[in-house]
Order: structure tokens, then sequence, then C-alpha cells
């Protein structure tokens, strides 16, 4: 049995979901369809000149599962451009990302949808109704295990 799809974090959506070739019949025409995240991949590293590690880890992925997923959306932009094909943008296993806050009158901790965020809306706590929020870093950030090990440089705490 193999192993479930891993949800890749892709920082926003397509804002056409259709490019297709002038001049061809739409009778006529093929399409070749890529995926949200293939179009994510060519976004961070050949419109925003990003390493492979960097992408990979906005993605969440590791490095060799982006470098698949990028090879795969250079193949199919490749075959699309070169037979004048259609590009159909949909599907794939993505997730947006979220933003955790939390309220510093009484602690509520809550995930706001990257939409919401997008569309400007401003944010108060859904328990208390108060303004006084802050967002919460991800697990990420901060301290504790790192590549390479814990404690380099000789800092111990």
């Amino acid at each position: 049995m193999s192993r479930p799809v891993k949800l890749r974090c892709v920082a926003q959506l397509p804002s056409a979901g259709l490019f297709r070739p002038v001049g061809i019949p739409a009778s006529a025409l093929q399409h070749v369809r890529l995926s949200v995240e293939e179009l994510e991949s060519i976004r961070l590293k050949d419109l925003g000149q990003l390493d492979q590690e960097e992408c990979a880890r906005l993605m969440c992925i590791s490095r060799p599962t982006f470098h698949r997923i990028l090879e795969e959306a250079r193949r199919k932009l490749a075959d699309a451009l070169i037979n004048a094909k259609a590009v159909q943008i949909e599907g794939g296993s993505f997730g947006l990302p979220q933003s955790r806050f939390r309220c510093n009158n009484d602690g509520h901790e809550w995930d706001v949808p990257f939409e919401s965020l997008a569309n400007g809306v401003s944010l108060v706590c859904p328990a208390c109704s108060s303004a006084n929020i802050q967002p919460m870093f991800p697990p990420s950030f901060g301290f504790g295990w790192r590549r390479g090990g814990r404690f380099r440089g000789g800092r111990r705490w």
C-alpha cells in the first residue's frame, strides 16, 4: 500500500485557470493539465529565482520532491508551447496557509484562512471581540533543533 500524498503549501491560487494559443479552433485544441502545486513550483523557482532548498521549504516538502514537481511542470509547459496545446491549471494536492492568532485579553487561539488575510478583513478575537491580538509564529521559528544539531557554536542553555 502506498503512502498518502502530503499536502503542498501554496501561497496563492492562480488568477487564471486556462491559457490557450490564439488561432487554433477550440474543437481542435488539446489540453495539458498543470496542477496548482506545479504552477507554484514554477512561480517560486523561475519567477522568484529562489534556490531549490528555499522553494522546498516554502512548499513544506523535501528538496527531491520539489525537484520532481518542478521537472514535471517544465515538461508539461514545454509540451504545451512546442505543440500548441492549451494549459489548464486545476487540481493537485495542496493547501493554502493559515495564520494562527492569539488574543492578549483571554488567551484564545484560532486560525485565520489565507483568503481572509488577503481580503484585508479586520481581525478581532472570536471569543471576546477584542482587537488586542497578535500573530503566533509557526513551530519552525525560534530555538530548537536545527540542521547540524543543537547547540552549535558552543552555546548551551
